[in-house]
């Protein structure tokens, strides 16, 4: 089983909105870490954003699973845009998971515009498409599971999660969720 993950990056210091609170970090580590035991994954696939993608690659590594990160531009771009913009040392943590799993060579850098507004909602789709090359370079069973780590609800019509959610949905993945909400 491969397993194609994205979800919510930790919230924004006051964000009226509640999605991934930083104090539930732990919690939701600890709720990747029982479902990747239970599941046992040949591999990972995911991004490389504060929050959700960071805790699932680090949790990965820690069980040997194979990981693979997707990112929609150059890694410091990246970094500026979806991974220190946030509290907590995430730029640390960015740069020790790409550097594992690049050194593995399974980052892809997709290198879309910065000012393409599908740039994320395209990588969820490279996401989804990397599981499934994945499933066929390494003769794992042939089923993908998507996670999504969020609260459960989209944002908006733009929400990436959301949309995760519905791409790994309409090519008959099984579909897994682990709240971000509860600590």
């Amino acid at each position: 089983m491969i397993v194609a993950l994205a979800g919510r990056r930790i919230d924004k210091p006051g964000e009226e909105a509640i999605h991934f609170p930083i104090k539930n970090i732990n919690a939701v580590k600890g709720r990747l870490r029982k479902f990747f035991i239970s599941l046992k994954p040949a591999a990972l696939v995911c991004s490389g954003a504060c929050g959700a993608d960071l805790l699932a690659l680090e949790v990965a590594g820690e069980l040997r699973i194979v990981r693979s990160m997707v990112i929609p531009f150059e890694p410091q771009l990246f970094k500026s845009k979806s991974v220190e913009d946030r509290q907590g040392n995430w730029g640390a943590l960015f740069d020790s998971m790409y550097d594992q799993v690049n050194k593995e060579e399974k980052v892809q850098v997709m290198n879309y515009p910065v000012n393409d507004d599908d740039t994320y909602r395209k990588t969820n789709i490279d996401i989804l498409n990397r599981a499934k090359v994945l499933t066929e370079k390494m003769d794992a069973e042939k089923n993908i599971l998507a996670i999504i780590v969020w609260e459960g609800r989209s944002k908006d019509k733009n929400d990436s999660s959301a949309h995760f959610k519905k791409e790994a949905g309409q090519r008959g993945f099984k579909i897994e969720e682990i709240n971000t909400l509860n600590s």
